[in-house]
């Protein structure tokens, strides 16, 4: 079967649709609003080798921020989803990702323990995207996708390159653990459930 799902998610400051395949190949059609966003997922999409469309309306006239974090809802719960699907997955996965002169490094665990580690200090700057708001997305990612999250940048100078190698690390490391593993029988835990 195809581990893939969809999700939609209507409030009164956001109106969003999310489909998400696991086995993809890269593929994108992406609408936030918010052109640094949507670039950021895009790149997201092609270092998990995720297939992802999104179409997403919200308050930007307030500011990004719930457009932002509902979106981090829905893609983790399409994660989530798309997981009840495909039972025997390595669980685990890790990426380093280089972005010039700053790196970031994510580690996850599939655990459905969400859980989220943030070492990442910004420095001023970033054009008209709020940094701030890229724990919001992945706090609400790890909190609706079961995941335990470590993203942690410890250098960097470019706030651009930071937040990217972010994206790229978090594609990469998702990939891993969404990866099948036929040598599973069940389960990946010795608990017997996630």
């Amino acid at each position: 079967m195809t581990a893939q799902s969809r999700i939609a998610r209507t409030t009164r400051e956001t109106d969003i649709v999310l489909e998400l395949r696991l086995d993809g190949s890269g593929q994108v059609e992406i609408d936030s609003g918010i052109p640094f966003l949507d670039h950021m997922l895009q790149l997201f999409a092609a270092h998990g080798f995720f297939d992802l469309n999104l179409r997403a309306k919200g308050d930007l006239e307030v500011d990004d921020h719930h457009t932002v974090e509902d979106i981090g809802i829905c893609l983790g719960q399409a994660f989530r989803q798309a997981l009840q699907v495909l039972p025997r997955f390595k669980r685990y996965g890790f990426a380093r990702v280089p972005m010039d002169e700053a790196v970031a490094q994510v580690t996850v665990d599939l655990s459905n323990r969400p859980f989220l580690v943030y070492n990442v200090n910004f420095l001023a700057g970033g054009g008209r995207f709020d940094p701030q708001l890229v724990k919001e997305f992945w706090r609400a990612v790890a909190q609706h996708g079961g995941m335990t999250l470590h993203i942690e940048a410890p250098y960097g100078e470019n706030t651009h390159h930071l937040i990217e190698a972010i994206f790229k690390a978090a594609g990469r490391a998702l990939d891993q653990a969404t990866l099948p593993e036929p040598r599973l029988s069940g389960t990946p835990s010795t608990k017997g459930v996630l």
